[in-house]
Formats: C-alpha cells, sequence, structure tokens
C-alpha cells in the first residue's frame, strides 16, 4: 500500500511527497476561502464547498484551518465561529444543527508515545464521529477516536479524550459528564434564567 491508502486506513504512514500534494492542494482552496469577504455567503459558500466538497448548508466562519477537506462530511445547518481547526487525517463526521464556538479543534491525527518510534515520522488518523445537534464550547479540543452523542453539550476550554454520551453536559480536562440534559432544560437560556415569553412563543408555535 503507498501512503494515502495506510492513511486512510487508519495505520501507520509517513507524509511521503504524494500525502503533501494532497495537503498542499487543499491549503490553495483553504487560502482562497479565508481571504474572502465573510459577508458574501453565496460567494463563501462555493469557496467552502471547493475545500470540504461534503459540507452541504454550512456555514464556517474564516478563518478555518484543515488539512484535506476531503476527510470532512458535515450534516445540514452545521456553524462553527472563528479560527476552528479540523485535522481531517483520518475522517471527521459531524451531525446535522451542529455548532462550534471559536476556537475549537477537531484532532483526528496522532504520533507514537516512545520517543525513538516517533523520530521515525511515522503517524496515524482516528476518525472522529460527533452526533447531531452537539455544541461545542470556545475551545475545546476533541482527539483521535472520540464519538459524542446526540445532544451532546461540551463545556468551554474542555479536552475530550473519551466518548461522550449523548444528552449530558461534559467539561473538564479530561471532559467527564456533569450531569444529563433533561425536560427542565427545554426553556433554560442561561443558567437559572427563562427564555423569556415573547421569544418561547415563537419556538414552540404557542
Amino acid at each position: 500500500m503507498n501512503n494515502p491508502e495506510r492513511r486512510d486506513r487508519g495505520l501507520a504512514y509517513t507524509a511521503d511527497r504524494e500525502v503533501i500534494e494532497e495537503i498542499r492542494a487543499c491549503q490553495r482552496k483553504l487560502k482562497a476561502f479565508n481571504d474572502a469577504d465573510r459577508w458574501d455567503p453565496a460567494g463563501t459558500g462555493e469557496l467552502l464547498k471547493a475545500v470540504i466538497p461534503d459540507s452541504r448548508t454550512a456555514v464556517i466562519i474564516p478563518p478555518f484551518y484543515c488539512e484535506y477537506g476531503t476527510h470532512i462530511h458535515l450534516g445540514d445547518n452545521f456553524f462553527a465561529n472563528y479560527d476552528c481547526v479540523l485535522i481531517d487525517v483520518a475522517s471527521i463526521t459531524i451531525g446535522k444543527n451542529c455548532q462550534m464556538a471559536p476556537r475549537v479543534a477537531l484532532y483526528t491525527a496522532g504520533h507514537p508515545v516512545h520517543p525513538e518510534t516517533r523520530a521515525s515520522g511515522y503517524e496515524y488518523g482516528k476518525p472522529i464521529v460527533i452526533g447531531d445537534d452537539v455544541w461545542l464550547g470556545g475551545s475545546s479540543v476533541v482527539l483521535p477516536g472520540v464519538t459524542i452523542g446526540y445532544g451532546a453539550v461540551i463545556g468551554a476550554g474542555s479536552v475530550v479524550t473519551k466518548d461522550i454520551p449523548p444528552m449530558t453536559v461534559a467539561a473538564g480536562n479530561p471532559c467527564r459528564v456533569i450531569r444529563e440534559i433533561t425536560e427542565a432544560d427545554r426553556r433554560k437560556l442561561f443558567r437559572r434564567e427563562d427564555i423569556d415569553d415573547e421569544i418561547w412563543q415563537i419556538i414552540t408555535g404557542e
């Protein structure tokens, strides 16, 4: 197998000329996206699709950074704020209605722990999966091989090293589940503050 094939199977690989050329091709498209007028959604939408073909109805605020783009799969209504980083050595699959605050980072890439092995230049990638309706707080980091379940909320500054179950609030370094998300949270806005009646009527149609 060549190195791109090894990379795509989650095996040890090294970034040879063929791998580097794939990265360069993405970086050229990424520069065009990051240099574009963010207030021109039609223009940035087309430039984003050049970087991430499977971006559907995504909105990403530049600057944004990724490795290949083609290993990223975004569900409908995805939003990422400034300075998000998706290192897509392996696949990154994100469900619908997901939100990423500024400076969120998803890292599928990893390196051997032993320094002599690491010095060989061989590395690996393991997939990240984010379920529908997940919110990742600012500056949170998700590490290789992690799955985050439907509806979960990840607190700002968290480092997610293990899977997070659906409908939970999790935070910390390493990230741990704090509590479940329940029906009592439905009308909550911020801490103990509820959504006001006017907006609640718009949300619920009541």
